[in-house]
């Protein structure tokens, strides 16, 4: 699917994974729409040449609506969804201060899977009145899950449950959106090089790295960005997970 002169939509934009597939699909040619909380668009600077961005919590419904209906009527037929907003908070079933919060367990699931349907739903909404391209493709999306999905760690009961259910979104949501010609893919991301993980020190991340097979290191959002752009680029990608991932298996902590 051509990116040129197309709409595209990634949530979680101004940082870490979003802003780096933000900023790819804008070299590629898409004007892009970056959905991210106000605090986070309020401290971008220099925003790449192509992205806009706009206040935007994938967990209000309307909002979402709103921001997808201005992206998909800016005269660029919507193309490419890309949904990285997510939280990570972490919290044991049973830990030294009682049981798991429970509303903090809702709140994980509300934004990382709830919000990424919303956005996949909505924005799917106006993608298929679009005119299909040359192959009868009218769009891509793209999720984003974590390895967590499948090998969540202690304190992950939370962040595993919300990424699972985008793992198990997957399949349904490629053969629901099929006959619109709107592809359905997601990414499950291992260890990678995030603002927050830059927080840590040095000597942290690097023993986080070396426990990667190959190769022995975190992973950069510009991978994540770049397999974006080959999701797009082939059209025979649809309904399935990709780990990206340097062969991590992730052990219980």
């Amino acid at each position: 699917m051509e990116l040129a002169r197309t709409a595209a939509i990634v949530t979680g934009a101004a940082s870490g994974l979003g802003a780096a597939t933000a900023a790819a699909l804008a070299a590629a040619g898409a004007t892009v729409h970056g959905f991210d909380l106000g605090p986070a668009v309020a401290a971008v600077r220099d925003a790449p040449a192509g992205v806009r961005y706009a206040d935007v919590d994938v967990c209000d419904p309307a909002a979402v609506r709103a921001a997808v209906d201005r992206a998909a009527g800016g005269g660029e037929p919507l193309r490419t969804v890309v949904n990285c907003a997510g939280i990570a908070p972490s919290q044991r079933i049973l830990g030294r201060r009682g049981a798991h919060d429970l509303d903090l367990f809702a709140r994980v699931v509300q934004v990382n899977l709830i919000g990424t349907f919303t956005v996949l739903t909505l924005a799917a909404e106006r993608i298929a009145e679009t005119t299909p391209d040359r192959h009868g493709q009218r769009g891509v999306i793209v999720n984003t899950a974590s390895v967590a999905a499948y090998e969540g760690q202690v304190g992950q009961a939370a962040y595993a449950s919300s990424k699972g259910g985008v793992v198990a979104l997957t399949l349904p949501a490629a053969r629901d959106l099929a006959q619109q010609g709107i592809r359905v893919m997601t990414i499950a991301p291992g260890i990678m090089l995030t603002p927050m993980m830059r927080t840590v020190s040095p000597e942290f991340r690097a023993g986080l790295g070396a426990g990667v097979p190959f190769p022995s290191r975190l992973g950069e959002p510009g991978e994540h960005a770049a397999l974006v752009l080959s999701i797009i680029g082939n059209d025979y990608l649809n309904g399935e997970v990709i780990r990206l991932d340097g062969a991590l298996r992730m052990s219980p902590r």
